[in-house]
């Protein structure tokens, strides 16, 4: 999208400027970054409940009788073996191995999934899937247009949408989805997300989203829900220790070099995009790891950002990826690949250069925060 173009808006826009959003374009989007404080926002998520309109994300239908086996070839997951009615994180590969989106499939019936790309790589992904799909009788659609998608996570959560809905939640498992309606709007309902909360994200036509998130404020309205941006969405991920394309996932990194090799799964049936060269990094990965992805918790109160030099005994050993301080811990947090030397939990001496100055940071596993089931 070129600078010259108005940015998209969601069929929500009036409604978030109607609230006092601040609103901020986000990848081609005008999308809310927060309504009051994000602080409060990322709290409420945490111990109540929040509701965001993600309407930015990119869906791509992909239809027919050879669906699976383009998804199976064209991905690195094992799409093939996704049962109707659940859905699968995965990630889309160059021949060379680099990530081109991190993304989440949902198999909607025998011959239909929905793969739900990030806003950012809505048009790389779909053009690489049309790409891809020669010689498999399936279609690939741009359904952009035709999904608004909003999330309520937290814990109150669950209570909030049984008191909208007959859809069997609690038979509903993280990483399924399935059809119902919500407030009278037909929508798919999926126990996902992206906060390290439960909750639900809900695909519904634009033209009821407004309808269905009046009456979801209004359902949340003793839990204590409140309306999110960007902004919380960010550390809530980041508190998760969730990846985001752009910062921690690119096309210079494979998803070995991501900690995330175990999406890739070479056991499936055929040749996909990029196994040659992952089996490569799988190998490179477990004999000599690059460096690793790692969290970092600040002594101080510096807040690192994504480039800053992780560095020990005077030497940069990692770049952070993400930072912000973090509310439910209290300290500044980040995500940051560093050698591997150095990527054991509780490694001495590591610290962050925050303009100039090197800043103490204590090494810890990834997450920051789990919740408690």
């Amino acid at each position: 999208m070129s600078s010259s173009t108005e940015p998209r808006r969601t069929a929500l826009d009036a409604l978030h400027r109607a609230l006092g959003a601040t609103m901020t374009d986000f990848a081609g989007w005008d999308m809310p970054l927060r309504y009051g404080s994000e602080r409060d926002e990322h709290n409420a998520v945490r111990t109540r409940a929040g509701l965001f309109d993600l309407s930015h994300m990119g869906e791509i239908a992909v239809t027919g009788p050879q669906a699976a086996a383009l998804l199976d070839h064209a991905l690195v997951g094992n799409i093939g073996s996704v049962k109707p009615g659940r859905a699968r994180y995965t990630m889309i590969c160059r021949e060379d191995g680099g990530i081109l989106d991190d993304l989440i499939v949902y198999r909607l019936g025998d011959t239909e999934y929905l793969v739900v790309a990030n806003a950012s790589n809505a048009q790389v992904v779909l053009d690489a899937l049309r790409e891809r799909a020669a010689g498999f009788d399936a279609e690939v659609r741009d359904d952009r247009d035709a999904y608004a998608l909003l999330a309520v996570q937290g814990p109150e959560s669950p209570a909030i949408l049984k008191s909208l809905t007959d859809a069997d939640l609690d038979g509903l498992k993280y990483y399924a989805g399935l059809p119902g309606t919500v407030a009278g709007v037909p929508a798919l309902i999926a126990r996902t997300g992206y906060t390290g909360e439960d909750g639900f994200e809900l695909f519904v036509k634009p033209e009821h989203a407004v309808e269905l998130w009046q009456a979801l404020t209004k359902a949340g309205e003793g839990a204590g829900l409140v309306p999110c941006g960007l902004s919380c969405r960010d550390t809530l991920r980041l508190e998760a220790g969730m990846p985001l394309y752009g910062n921690e996932l690119s096309t210079s990194l494979t998803p070995f070099d991501a900690g995330l090799g175990r999406v890739v799964k070479f056991e499936k049936e055929g040749d996909f995009v990029g196994r040659a060269a992952l089996a490569e990094a799988a190998e490179r990965a477990a004999s000599e790891p690059p460096r690793v992805l790692v969290g970092l918790v600040a002594e101080g109160r510096r807040i690192p950002r994504s480039g800053y030099a992780v560095v020990a005994g005077g030497e940069v050993i990692g770049e952070v990826t993400s930072g912000a301080p973090s509310p439910t811990l209290g300290k500044p947090i980040a995500m940051a690949y560093v050698d591997a030397a150095h990527a054991a939990p509780g490694t001495e001496g590591v610290g962050v250069d925050i303009r100039g100055s090197h800043e103490p940071y204590e090494v810890v596993a990834l997450p920051f925060y789990k919740r408690q089931k």
